[in-house]
């Protein structure tokens, strides 16, 4: 089968994707309930789409509702392993014992450390810090069969740590959430429009376009432009913004851009 990605939802209503080799299927954030989450693999198809319980491991970035909404359902009904940070539990847990009253047990919970790699199956897994307003948020990179997918949402700016983690890849999942302008006269409160905006919110087009015209590699065949603000953003604007910053680097094959959306879920990209 070889690796595929596929972008289940992404945006501030909920984020979820898997990442699969051949025998290996992950769930990177579990921001939908359950059974929509089935509902997406489903529709999405292959080897996970046939059976939702072949997923091996649920991997979590960061806290954020949007992110593990629909975590503790999941982890009960597929009985496999959940990756987060120790920072990143306790925060969830701490919110999940506030809103029910009573502490979240999670069967089998593994704790991994930013910067330290980890395998589950035949996929090697890199997290890298990213700079969000979270307790201790990450972004992943996957190695398998020869493919390198990086997947980096929730970041207020393109830090080096970040960049150095995200050149070489084959399929590069990252945020392009709101147009500057867009945000500046949009209906968010001032303080919202402060926290989206700042070097610990969320990318902007055009924060993003700097990075592909002056730090990016042109290594990957498709760029998936996710967690994109349904308030603050226009499909079309961020995928112009993308288009023309990566320039005569762009062919159908090498960088091509796609859009993640928030309603359903993408088209499963295969390598």
């Amino acid at each position: 089968m070889g690796v595929s990605v596929s972008v289940l939802a992404s945006g501030s209503r909920g984020n979820s994707a898997v990442v699969s080799s051949s025998r290996t299927h992950i769930l990177v954030d579990a921001g939908i309930s359950c059974r929509e989450t089935f509902k997406r693999i489903k529709a999405v198809g292959g080897p996970v789409g046939a059976d939702p319980r072949a997923l091996s491991a649920i991997l979590i970035t960061h806290e954020h509702s949007d992110h593990v909404y629909g975590l503790l359902v999941l982890a009960r009904k597929l009985n496999i392993p959940v990756f987060m940070t120790g920072a990143t539990h306790q925060a969830w847990a701490r919110s999940i014992r506030d809103a029910v009253g009573e502490r979240p047990q999670l069967a089998k919970l593994e704790i991994f450390s930013s910067g330290h790699c980890f395998q589950i199956g035949d996929i090697a897994i890199t997290p890298f810090t990213i700079p969000h307003d979270a307790s201790d948020p990450v972004g992943f990179t996957f190695r398998a069969e020869g493919i390198k997918v990086g997947i980096a949402t929730d970041l207020g700016r393109m830090s080096g740590n970040v960049r150095d983690r995200l050149r070489g890849c084959d399929v590069l999942v990252i945020e392009s959430n709101h147009d500057i302008e867009k945000l500046r006269i949009g209906p968010y409160p001032w303080s919202v429009k402060q926290r989206v905006g700042s070097p610990t919110g969320h990318l902007s087009n055009e924060r993003l376009a700097e990075f592909f015209n002056t730090d990016y590699d042109g290594c990957a065949s498709y760029i998936v432009l996710a967690h994109l603000s349904e308030q603050n953003n226009d499909p079309e604007l961020a995928r112009q913004a993308a288009e023309k910053a990566l320039g005569p680097r762009q062919t159908l094959l090498h960088n091509r851009v796609l859009l993640a959306a928030q309603s359903e879920a993408m088209e499963a990209i295969r390598l």
